[in-house]
């Protein structure tokens, strides 16, 4: 079946001698991948390797089979060219790493436009902005409402973060409720859009422990996540 989709990048991995693997997140079809035949190679073919780099928006047209196979792409062009994001060393360990991150939490083949629509968003306000030192947080905060673990705020004000059940607390119950720094700071996240993030107060340290907190509800809540590769490059890149 002959297909035209707006598709995100998040993977492209070497196969063989000239192949690429591709695995895009689509508006349309959800995860997909596809092999790229003798890309590395060809000189003369319609479909360039810059044009796979880490979320990238690109229209594609593509064949799908649907048989569980890797599918095949027919072209590829960029909709909405990035200023920054594969050029800033910031804001490319930044790509990096939520890349990474979506790869993890995105396993199935389904349909969600509104994801779709929130990644590419976010993506064009990061691109477009300085003072991104917090974005991966509440990126990550965010996204966790379209995966289906948002946590509850109807506590918010007590002092214990029950990551296991995904609930602000009065009291610590169970092996996963957390306070302190860690967790004060990443209640300023709550409640918050994207241009209000130059608001949020934190401290090296406490963004540190923020966003480890907040990698280890996604553990918690995401069957088979990995830890980051990337993780370590953005960490010594804000401290």
């Amino acid at each position: 079946m002959q297909v035209s989709t707006p598709a995100l990048v998040f993977t492209a991995i070497k196969y063989a001698e000239a192949d690429l693997i591709v695995s895009c997140f689509t508006e349309k079809y959800g995860l997909k991948s596809y092999l790229l035949r003798n890309i590395l190679k060809s000189k003369k073919g319609k479909l360039r390797v810059s044009l796979f780099q880490p979320l990238t928006l690109l229209q594609l047209e593509a064949v799908h089979k649907d048989k569980g196979t890797l599918e095949r792409i027919r072209e590829a062009k960029v909709i909405k060219p990035y200023q920054s994001l594969h050029t800033d060393v910031v804001k490319s360990s930044i790509v990096l790493f939520l890349a990474e991150m979506l790869k993890n939490s995105i396993q199935e083949e389904e349909t969600n436009p509104e994801l779709f629509q929130y990644i590419s968003a976010s993506l064009q306000w990061l691109d477009n902005h300085n003072g991104i030192a917090n974005f991966h947080i509440l990126f990550l905060l965010k996204l966790s409402s379209y995966l289906g673990f948002y946590p509850d705020t109807t506590h918010i004000s007590h002092p214990f973060f029950n990551l296991m059940e995904g609930a602000f607390q009065e009291y610590a119950q169970g092996k996963y409720s957390e306070s302190g720094d860690a967790v004060t700071a990443l209640k300023q996240f709550f409640g918050i859009n994207f241009d209000s993030l130059n608001a949020v107060k934190t401290t090296k340290k406490e963004r540190l422990e923020a966003l480890n907190l907040l990698l280890l509800y996604y553990q918690l809540h995401l069957q088979g996540y990995k830890k980051p590769k990337s993780l370590l490059v953005l960490n010594q890149l804000f401290n």
